[in-house]
Parts: structure tokens; sequence; C-alpha cells
């Protein structure tokens, strides 16, 4: 595993200063590829209101054409799939996300209702949605992430958010909640899907170099083409920064890459590679009193054991897609492979090796006079970690072997979903997924006996809802689903010694009302979800000893109440103000989250910690037709929320004021400035959860300071 670590790097390093050398060789004479796809052919828009949609779904079925590329959706493609949801579900266009320092996944999803993004340092951080990983001290759970469809979580569930690289992308699909059905998804917070461009729809060049505060360097390449049958997309990335705080220095390359091929117009196949090297330092948890009043300084305890996270990782994948008539067969197989050297409380040494496969089938036609569409799919992941754990005495250095044990872990799933238009414009959809899990520890130090344990899972989740287009720019829908949540192989690695603990911690189910509705005119446009989730054994990540053998301690709460409001709308409020044209754009991101615990033997009906009730992000920004955008925008958390299940101890509300100003006609030069946190405000970004918190205790991470971003961009 150590050289395939070491290949991924060098494959990383040498494929950047190839891409960044070669393509400035011949920009001059280079020509744009004929547009091939009808995305390709519109004039691209600087920033496009980030809550507009067009409603596009109909009751005859899909046309057979093939705009580009048949296994990967153009984001027009994209928009009228997604809009079948009877759900909460967004588009994420690369025009609103890479027109900033594209850095992290915050980056891409800051203006998405419902999603909570909250970062720690470098490119780590935390989403939540609905509730989702709600106590997760590292690393995600809740969510299933994607790229371009095909699992990027390890087969237990678990994921990092080192590997996602806004840079890479064409759009972002996010279904909240149990919206993912299509992807054979079922976790309470829904699924990820970030979608790569093809040769077919990607500038033949791209590259850019942003900088700014505390040391963030960033410079991505990419170039692509298609050549008859033949495309390709090669994008390479470096990055490093030396942090905010003490401590935080992160370097991080990236390598993304598909190569599609076309048998005919109705089949196709593609193959991707992934490589990702990430070299973090971890600055660890203060007080609260230190986060606020110091808050650039690093936990001393972390800096004395030299903390680190370091990963190698590379993926590869096929995926094939074939059409007949009016039915649609994807399928396809991936692996990926992961060396961690993580030097923390102890020394965590593995290697993680994940592969699998998939199938679905999309058929849709007229049956009975009555348009029916029907997607069956199968998923298979299977996964082992060969995993040891030594004291980290000082310094980040080996010593005594205290843990070694291998987890194997299977999630096989089955799902189908069907939509029956029962009138022109109502849909009534159907569906479930079967998921049967394994997990299977072997544990090989005896020292403390044997801990070695099997379970098996086996969950069915059905679902029904019903979507109505009132007109062609207004959608309403509502649905009920089940979800299920198996735990992660880190309920063992970080609860009790004294016995093994995972046949004590349950499979997270969850019950979800969801009614809601999208839609757009030329100067408004709105997307509105209300949802109640009632769960049974909620998956909890408590702190309970906070410098030995243990970050937290997993354990299942008995019912729970996840609740909330999830609202984005965009209104042009004045328009040919200095230009023929030009608009001013206010765009608001609401998020309303009620979640607590529902006569609880101990914690009564206290709230969930871990997140604030509200939290809010409103933009003004001017845009002119010639490329031209500028505006202020604020994110702002009104209410306290608390750090533990007995409400004793709260993070602040905060309020950060943002500006940015650039320009972007959508090929050639472009740019952008952008300020952050303008008036230095010192907040807390996100903690660590307890039952019961200790005020003298390390829960806490201070919110970046006063920051400015810039960036230069070429496209041809």
């Amino acid at each position: 595993m150590f050289s395939v670590s070491m290949r991924a790097r060098s494959m990383l390093l040498a494929s950047a200063s190839i891409l960044s050398v070669i393509p400035l060789a011949h920009a001059q004479t280079a020509q744009t590829l004929p547009a091939v796809n009808v995305e390709a052919q519109q004039q691209p828009k600087p920033v496009r209101n980030r809550t507009a949609r067009q409603v596009t779904t109909n009751a005859q079925p899909d046309q057979a054409t093939v705009p580009g590329s048949l296994t990967v959706p153009t984001t027009e493609q994209a928009r009228v799939n997604i809009d079948r949801t009877p759900g909460g579900v967004e588009i994420v266009p690369d025009t609103e996300f890479k027109n900033g320092p594209a850095n992290t996944i915050k980056d891409i999803l800051s203006w998405v209702p419902g999603v909570v993004s909250q970062m720690r340092w470098g490119p780590d951080g935390r989403i939540s949605i609905r509730g989702s990983g709600l106590t997760r001290n590292y690393g995600n759970r809740g969510i299933n992430l994607y790229m371009d469809g095909i699992p990027i979580n390890t087969a237990d569930g678990l994921t990092d958010l080192f590997e996602v690289d806004p840079t890479a992308y064409r759009y972002v699909e996010v279904f909240k909640g149990a919206n993912a059905l299509r992807l054979g998804a079922n976790a309470l917070g829904g699924a990820i899907n970030f979608v790569s461009p093809t040769g077919r729809d990607a500038p033949s060049f791209d590259a850019r170099i942003d900088g700014g505060s505390f040391g963030y360097v960033k410079s991505s390449v990419s170039t692509a083409g298609a050549k008859g049958p033949y495309d390709w997309y090669v994008n390479a990335s470096a990055q490093r920064e030396d942090g905010y705080r003490e401590h935080s220095r992160n370097d991080v390359e990236r390598l993304n890459a598909n190569f599609g091929y076309q048998f005919s117009p109705e089949a196709e196949t593609r193959f991707y590679i992934n490589a990702n090297t990430w070299r973090g330092q971890l600055p660890g948890e203060v007080t609260k009193d230190q986060a606020l009043n110091n808050p650039r300084a690093a936990n001393p305890v972390w800096v004395q054991q030299n903390q680190q996270r370091n990963i190698d990782s590379i993926r590869l994948a096929n995926k094939t897609t074939l059409r007949f008539d009016s039915t649609t067969v994807d399928f396809g197989i991936f692996t990926q492979q992961r060396h961690v050297d993580h030097p923390i409380y102890r020394y965590l040494d593995y290697s993680v090796a994940d592969y699998g496969a998939f199938a679905r089938a999309t058929d849709d036609r007229i049956i009975g006079g009555l348009r029916n569409r029907f997607i069956v799919g199968v998923n298979l992941q299977t996964g082992t970690n060969d995993y040891a754990e030594y004291d980290n005495p000082c310094c980040a250095t080996k010593g005594a072997l205290q843990r070694s044990e291998l987890q194997k872990s299977q999630n096989h799933s089955i799902y189908f979903e069907n939509s029956l238009y029962v009138l022109p414009s109502v849909a009534l959809i159907g569906g479930g997924q079967f998921l049967h899990a394994v997990r299977d520890r072997q544990d090989r130090f005896l020292a403390n006996g044997d801990q070695s344990i099997k379970r098996t899972d086996d969950l069915f989740s059905p679902k029904v809802g019903l979507l109505w287009e009132v007109n062609p720019s207004w959608q309403v829908f509502g649905n009920i689903s089940r979800s299920a949540e198996v735990p992660t192989f880190d309920s063992v690695m970080f609860s009790t010694f004294s016995a093994p603990p995972l046949p004590n911690v349950n499979p997270q189910t969850a019950t979800t009302y969801e009614i809601g509705t999208r839609g757009r005119t030329p100067d408004f446009s709105w997307d509105v979800s209300l949802y109640r989730a009632n769960l049974k054994n909620e998956l909890q990540c408590l702190t309970t000893n906070f410098f030995f053998y243990s970050p937290c301690n997993v354990v299942n709460a008995d019912r729970t109440v996840h609740q909330g409001i999830e609202a984005g709308f965009g209104v042009a409020f004045l328009k040919t103000v200095f230009a023929q044209d030009d608009r001013f754009w206010f765009n608001l991101a609401y998020t309303y989250n009620d979640f607590r615990f529902d006569n609880d033997p101990t914690w009564g009906n206290n709230r969930l910690p871990g997140v604030g009730p509200h939290n809010v992000k409103a933009e003004v920004l001017y845009k002119n037709p010639n490329g031209f955008y500028a505006g202020p925008n604020v994110e702002w958390m009104p209410q306290a929320y608390f750090v533990d299940n007995a409400n004793t101890f709260t993070v602040d509300p905060f309020a950060l004021v943002n500006f940015r100003i650039g320009y972007d006609r959508g090929t050639g030069w472009s740019g952008y400035v952008e300020g952050r946190n303008l008036f230095d405000k010192r907040y807390i970004a996100t903690t660590i959860t307890a039952g019961i918190a200790d005020p003298t205790q390390q829960y806490f991470n201070p919110g970046q300071g006063r920051s400015i971003y810039g960036g230069l961009r070429y496209r041809m």
C-alpha cells in the first residue's frame, strides 16, 4: 500500500507539471472544439441567480437525443432529471462556485438551503443535512457522497472531504434527506454527487491561480477535447496553506481525469482516475475562552504530539451507458485504495481497500395511455481496512503497538422507484431500498483479549411521494420516506476497550414527512421544503476523554425529532440601472433546524447539540451583462446552540460580513477579489459534543479571521 501511495503522489506531481507546461506551449495555435451539446452553444453567464431553476418535467417520455456524452448528463439534462424528485433537491453549477477561491466543500454548498457546512481547518470540515452526523467530531457520515454517480464513501459509510476539489466539477447535485433513491442512497442526510466535465463540454484549456490570506495558494489546470468517438478531460491542482491557526499547514495535490469512448450514439463507456495526496497538521480543539480570545493558537497537547493527517488515495472506475429505445442502462465497477498515516492521541496507520459494482436501468414509456418512469438498480460495495494503532508518546513517533485488526465491510443494496403520471402534470411516486450490511472485525492484538466481532443488518426503506407541476415554472411536491444508517467502524475503534461495543450500537432509522414547492419566473425564484423526521436510535458521537484513548464514544439516543425549513429565494429588484439589462439581485438561503430529544429518559426534550437553530446567508449582488459583478453578503447565526445533550454550554451567535467583486464572460480572462469576515469577528466555527459539558475542556474550533482572496482564470 505504501508503494501505491507513493506512486499516486508522484503521478499527481508529474501530471500537474506536464499539464501546466504543455497547454501553454501551444495556447496561441490551439482551436476551441466545435460545440457538441446544448449547454456549450449557450452564452455562459458570469453569475446566475443562486436559487433560480427552470422546472422542466412533463408527461411525455424523454426524447432520444445525445447532446455530447451519454454517460455524463449536461447541466441542463441534470436539471430535468433532478426536478422529477418529489422532495428537496438542488443543482449547483460551476458558475456559482468557480468565481471564488474554490477551495473547500463550503465554497460549493454554502448557498444551498438545508446544508450546514462547518469548516475546522484547511479542507477538513463537517457537512450536515437535516441533522445528519450531527455530533460528528471527525470525518463525515450520514450523507452518501458520489463522483459521477460512483460512491466515494468507504464501504462502512465514512468519508473524508479532502478529496473534493471544486475546480474539477461541472456541477454538483444535492439530494436532501431520502430524496436520493435514484442513486440507491437512503441516508438521513441524502446524497451529494460531484459531476465532472467531459471532453465534449469542457474548454480545451482552463487554467487558474488563486492566492490569499494565511499563505493560501492554489493553482489548477485542465485540458479537454474530443476526436471522433474519443474524448478526454484531465484536471490537476495543487494548493498549500499555512493556515489561520498555528500548526495547521496543509498541502494538497489532486488529479481528476476521465476518458470516454462512444461505440455508437446508443453506447458509451468512460474511465475515471482520481488521485489525491494530503499532508495536514492538526491544531486541535481549544476552550471557549481560548477560541474567542486567542483564536490563532493551537492546542498545546496536539502540537507536542505533532498531530497530523496524511492521506494518499487513488480511485479507478468505469461507467458504461447503453440505450435501448425507451430504456437506458448504466453499469460499472470501481476501486479505491487509501493509505492514512495519522498521528493523533495515538499513532494510527491503516490502509483501506474498497471495491464494488453498480447497475441501474431507467425505463420511460407510455403504459395504458399514461407516462410511466421506472428505475431499478443494485449497488455492491465491499471494503477492507488493515488497521494498526500505536502509542504516540511525543512528536508523531510510533511507540508500542496497542491495536491491530482487520475490518471488513459489505454494503449490498437493491432499489427501485416508479413514477406514474396519473394526470399530465401529476405523478405518483413509490419506491424502496433493501440494504444488506455486514461489519466484521477480526482482532489481531490479543494482549487484552480477543475482541473480534461480526454483525449483519438487513433493512428496508420504502418511499411514497407526489409531484404536481402546477405550470411549466412551478412545482409542488410531498413525500413520506424511511431512511436507515448502519454504524461505521469507528463505533468499534473509538468506544470502550473493556468489551466489544458494536453489538450494543444499533442502526439508526428515520421516517421523514416532507412538503415543498419550487419554481421561477424571470425575476423571482424560490425553493422551499418543510420536513419532520422521527428518528429511532440516532447515532451520537459524544466526547468523554480528551487526552487518552477515546475522542468520542458512539451511542444510540432513544427517540429524537429533526424538523425544519429549507428556503431559498432570489429576486431582481432593480433593472437597467447602469446598463441595458443589468440587474440587482437579492439572494437568500435560510435553514431552520429544530432538532431535539423526544421524551428521553435522561435528556427529556432537550435540544440536540452541534448546530444552530437558524442559519442565514443573504446577498445583494449587482450583475452586468458585460460580465462584471459585485456585492456584499452576510452569514448570520442569530441564536446560540448547545455543545452538550444536557443543554448547559453554548456557542454564541455571530454575523460575518463579506464582499466580492469580479469579471467573467464565460471565456477568455476572468478574475475576482473576495473579502471574508471583513470586521474580523471572533466566533466558533464548529464544536465537538458531549453528554454533559465541562466548561474548562476543549470543545471548540475557532472560525477564521479577516481574509482576502483573489484569482485569475483563463479559458479557451
